[in-house]
């Protein structure tokens, strides 16, 4: 990229200077023939002057005196004075033999009495010449006048080294100053590409923006910004995994205890090599391995959640009622088994999201509620919209609830409160992660999840509102008694 950049600089700052160049020796060649047109014209009008200088002297041989005598006009005289050595005339009969002036300066006969203009280069010296065929008090002749004084007449046969070469040598010392003057100010810019190759994966401190030019700064920021992501990415994945080992490490040994006392049961004195379990260590094995195939599920999701983000692309239109009804059936025995009421107060509402994540979401929300709510409690489902056409989507209980004080903690991952209440009803605590994964699934959908107590002043309300308002006509109210179904 620096290489093109600085090619590209280089093509756009020699291309208009060659531009520049060429322009400016097609205005000099057109001044210079300007010049040239108005020194001809000033030639052409000493060649009547000078024709009614000659006279005849003696008799006449076919119309022409044999002798000429030159009385000089004073124009002609002036312009031989002021360019002497640098002027010349001359006078020829139709034959080509030169009568008066410069031998040298002589060309072929005119065919018409209109002036010409030749060049003529003697000793070394261009000269301009202008002629003319013409009658005079001698007969017809043929009268001219040659400048080398003007430099102008010059301009055609030395335009190359005059006006090109310079301007060549110009341009090829701009090029050199351009790519080093480019080159120095990419310094800085291929010093910091050598900064951030150097890097190690793990170095992630912010680079100073103080020694970056100003241009490259907003980069830099936005890099210092990435930098800034990818460290705290990489803490949480720390972090996760951390808290990860150790929540499995507690349900996992218990199992392993348990597993490997009755490994060594058959070959304790007296044993005839079975092992008898009761069902109540059946069942407090079974409630570990859920307990532990749960934690790991769980742990899937919020691991998912951190490497997924938000992916808008994706979204989907999904009814709150159908995910609601699904959890109806999911939850259906859990809650007979505990002598709850799971109902529903649902309507049907559309909001685009992920299916499969706000399924996890609302998962997570009815085990919580099914797990701390005592006997005999209820425990409702909603979805509907608010006052502001919002979708909304609710689970409430008449459990214990949860503190004002704790309601912004239980939402931390690994998160677990030390309830009086809890203890003394022989619940037994999750893994912290429910509400956790809840919380993060809704910061996903732009929604937010609040706590609050229920309608009666106990229990725990869980309302997650939807940004988008929702759409959809009004649903009905379902309501089902787990005991009555099963």
């Amino acid at each position: 990229m620096i290489l093109g950049l600085r090619k590209r600089l280089l093509v756009w700052l020699l291309v208009p200077l060659i531009v520049l160049a060429l322009v400016g020796s097609w205005i000099e060649y057109l001044w210079a023939d300007e010049a040239a047109s108005r020194a001809d014209q000033q030639l052409a009008r000493l060649l009547t002057p000078l024709a009614d200088s000659v006279l005849p002297v003696g008799s006449q041989e076919d119309g022409v005196d044999t002798s000429l005598l030159l009385i000089m006009a004073p124009p002609v005289e002036e312009f031989l004075r002021q360019g002497a050595g640098a002027t010349g005339f001359s006078v020829w009969d139709l034959s080509g033999r030169v009568r008066l002036g410069d031998e040298w300066i002589r060309t072929g006969v005119p065919r018409t009495t209109e002036p010409e203009f030749h060049s003529i280069e003697y000793n070394q010296v261009l000269y301009r010449v202008a002629l003319q065929r013409g009658r005079t008090a001698a007969g017809e002749l043929v009268v001219a006048v040659a400048d080398g004084s003007d430099p102008s007449q010059h301009w055609g046969r030395q335009v190359l080294w005059r006006v090109l070469v310079p301007h060549l040598i110009l341009i090829a010392c701009a090029a050199w100053a351009i790519h080093l003057g480019v080159r120095l100010a990419f310094r800085p810019l291929e010093a910091l590409t050598r900064a951030v190759e150097r890097r190690s994966p793990r170095d992630l401190h912010p680079i100073d923006e103080a020694h970056s030019p100003l241009e490259v700064r907003p980069l830099v920021r936005s890099l210092n910004h990435l930098f800034t992501l990818v460290e705290a990415q990489a803490d949480a994945q720390r972090r996760f995994i951390a808290d990860a080992a150790h929540q499995l490490r507690t349900p996992l040994a218990g199992l392993q205890a348990q597993v490997e006392a009755w490994a060594m049961a058959p070959h304790t004195p007296g044993s005839d090599g079975h092992v008898c379990l009761t069902e109540e260590q059946i069942t407090k094995l079974r409630d570990a391995a859920r307990r532990t195939s749960k934690l790991a599920h769980q742990l899937l999701s919020l691991s998912q959640l951190d490497q997924r983000g938000k992916d808008a692309a994706s979204a989907q239109p999904v009814q709150l009622k159908a995910l609601c009804d699904q959890a109806l059936e999911d939850f259906l025995d859990a809650a007979a088994a505990k002598d709850i009421d799971l109902g529903l107060d649902v309507r049907p509402v559309e909001v685009r999201g992920h299916e499969w994540l706000l399924r996890e979401l609302l998962l997570n929300l009815v085990d919580n509620a099914l797990k701390y709510a005592p006997p005999g409690s209820s425990v409702t489902l909603r979805c509907a919209r608010d006052t502001e056409g919002c979708a909304i989507l609710e689970v409430e209980d008449d459990g214990p609830g949860i503190a004002e004080t704790e309601r912004g903690k239980v939402i931390q991952r690994f998160y677990r409160m030390t309830d009086v209440t809890l203890a003394t009803q022989g619940q037994v605590q999750g893994s912290g992660l429910g509400l956790a994964i809840a919380h993060e699934i809704a910061r996903l959908h732009d929604a937010d999840l609040t706590l609050a107590r229920g309608p009666r002043g106990r229990g725990l309300r869980v309302t997650v509102r939807f940004a988008v308002p929702a759409e959809g006509p009004d649903g009905l109210l379902l309501r089902s008694a787990a005991n009555a179904i099963s």
